[in-house]
């Protein structure tokens, strides 16, 4: 649950960067008069059109957060996350999870759940995560 909810917050921070990659596709005129001639589906339908927006592989877009936010994150430089550069991203995540959805917890337990979320996502247990075990735990593939 935790990794999801860290997931699709990751996703929605980057969600503009992601909109402004796709928007020279949308604005493609043959596209747009596709779209004009096409009927608009009964409310019923919806969910395979909103599906079709949705990106193919929601790992690789992961995989693009975590390359584009990295080194933001990655004080040292070295190519990897040690508990105190992992803690600071995935609490700035649960920060803005917490205002979108309005929800708040204390400190000590934002700390507790982002040490909690290091100890899954290093699956090496070598101390630190690096970028391809941040997109695996991000995606849902650890602990």
């Amino acid at each position: 649950m935790i990794r999801t909810l860290l997931c699709s917050t990751a996703l929605m921070i980057a969600a503009p960067a992601i909109a402004q990659t796709a928007a020279p596709a949308q604005q493609d005129p043959s596209a747009a008069a596709a779209q004009s001639a096409t009927p608009a589906a009964p409310a019923d339908q919806a969910a395979p059109a909103d599906a079709q927006a949705a990106p193919a592989n929601p790992a690789n877009s992961v995989a693009a957060i975590v390359d584009s936010e990295f080194p933001a994150y990655d004080a040292n430089k070295d190519g990897q996350l040690d508990q105190a550069e992992f803690g600071k991203w995935m609490v700035a995540l649960k920060d803005q999870e917490m205002k979108a959805t309005g929800k708040t917890l204390p400190p000590a337990e934002v700390t507790a759940w982002a040490n909690g979320a290091f100890t899954s996502a290093d699956a090496d247990k070598s101390t630190a995560v690096s970028k391809t075990e941040l997109v695996t735990y991000l995606s849902g593939g650890a602990g």
